[in-house]
């Protein structure tokens, strides 16, 4: 299984910028995905989590109000809408798939999840 991140870049301060995360190879059963992020010198954290059924969702304080997560799971991809963003959001952001578990959970913690993708670095200029 592979997941292929993708959509970062440059952006100035106030912008907008749209992640996909697209998954490839053999099938896994639906579960949740989420999207962490890792800045130089810290570690990772947690952006946001959608369960499988797409109802549910789980945002990090910092993220709410300006980021959004959605996914297709016909195209198995998950995105994360990302606005107004700041200085402080510069980041590798990574996503991660579960392969199953129940419908409607999402997760916060890197550990739960069984597949990640490579990065997409974002930059966000003042």
């Amino acid at each position: 299984v592979q997941l292929q991140a993708s959509g970062g870049g440059l952006v100035q301060a106030g912008g907008s910028l749209r992640l996909s995360c697209a998954a490839s190879g053999r099938p896994f059963s639906c579960g949740a995905m989420g999207w962490f992020r890792q800045a130089p010198g810290k570690e990772r954290e947690f952006v946001s989590a959608i369960s499988c059924s797409g109802s549910r969702t789980k945002y990090a304080d910092s993220a709410k109000g300006r980021f959004t997560i959605s996914r297709d799971n016909a195209k198995r991809t998950v995105y994360l809408q990302m606005n107004s963003l700041k200085p402080e959001d510069t980041a590798d952001y990574y996503c991660a798939a579960k392969d199953g578990g129940p419908y409607y959970t999402t997760y916060d913690e890197y550990s739960e999840y069984d597949y990640w993708g490579q990065g997409t670095q974002v930059t966000v200029s003042s």
